[in-house]
């Protein structure tokens, strides 16, 4: 293919809106031919996909592929496939993402730590109820899992004169957080935690990490917070400890299967806010930048940025 022809990113989302991509990468790029996938009509011409999700077999289809451009932070799905070409796998990764992500979480343990929901709860039985408010720096907050997203939440949480401290598999130095590495440091660290904000990947370490034992470690009536996957969390534990106000509240995004089933005793526990996995999401015009220069980077022989360890699943 000579460089004077386009080669061509194909999109597939079935969550996320294709023609904001288009324009935004035809900025960033505009020698880039982006189509949808069922608008290929040369697949030999296609050298990367920007994809979320994509059904079984999809990588078959474009046998020159040179990299695979994952729509978002969290790459589980991906990693897990047994249809992945040989070529480097990126995620996004930007400020905006981590700002989004940082706001979520905030307003998360914001609504936690004054008693919001025990307010929520109260109006909808007519009554007033008082909770005096306590002050940021008596209230312990912990984030599980330091990357790019779980740092930016946790110095935001510490900039709220929070006492904060943070868990990961291994060390990190965060201005501002106690931060702890390790499974041996694991049960001390649960066991500080008065709302426990859960950012980790997931991989086969950890997924389950949080099993019945582990959220026993919380200390009684702790608060919970999940923002990274469902399969983190053994979801019937957590069902059964909130239930009995062992954990007396939780902040979900993320469940074991999603769209959370109707069926799911989570949807009627008053003690649990449930939001459709939206605490950050990949934003076009500030990723489409990111996009282009790793393809500028493969087009001139070089690593793309942001690549993906397949190995350690993230």
């Amino acid at each position: 293919m000579s460089r004077t022809d386009p080669d061509t990113l194909v999109f597939h989302s079935a969550v996320d809106v294709f023609e904001p991509w288009r324009a935004a990468l035809a900025t960033a790029l505009p020698d880039l031919d982006v189509r949808r996938a069922d608008d290929v009509s040369d697949a030999a011409s296609v050298c990367y996909t920007l994809v979320w999700n994509p059904p079984q077999g999809f990588f078959a289809r474009f046998p020159n592929l040179a990299l695979v451009i994952n729509l978002g932070a969290g790459v589980d799905a991906l990693t897990a496939r047994d249809d992945l070409p040989d070529a480097p796998i990126t995620r996004l990764s930007d400020s905006l993402m981590a700002r989004m992500m940082a706001g979520y979480v905030l307003f998360a343990v914001l609504r936690h730590a004054r008693d919001i929901p025990v307010f929520e709860r109260a109006q909808r039985q007519g009554r007033w109820v008082y909770v005096h408010p306590r002050p940021a720096e008596e209230i312990r907050v912990g984030v599980m899992g330091l990357g790019e997203l779980g740092a930016a939440a946790a110095t935001e949480i510490a900039r709220q004169g929070f006492d904060v401290r943070g868990w990961s598999r291994s060390p990190k130095t965060i201005e501002g957080v106690a931060c702890s590495a390790g499974m041996d440091a694991l049960p001390a660290f649960l066991g500080g935690c008065e709302i426990l904000v859960v950012m980790l990947p997931l991989t086969p370490e950890t997924r389950g990490l949080l099993n019945a034992e582990r959220l026993a470690l919380l200390p009684e009536g702790a608060k919970f917070v999940n923002v990274s996957r469902g399969p983190v969390v053994d979801e019937a534990a957590l069902v059964d400890a909130l239930t009995r106000r062992a954990i007396s509240d939780a902040t979900l995004d993320v469940f074991e299967t999603e769209p959370l089933p109707e069926t799911s005793p989570l949807w009627r526990l008053d003690n649990v806010l449930v939001t459709p996995h939206l605490a950050s999401i990949a934003l076009p015009a500030s990723a489409a930048t990111q996009i282009a220069e790793n393809i500028r980077r493969i087009r001139l022989g070089q690593p793309p940025l942001n690549a993906v360890d397949r190995r350690r699943g993230y």
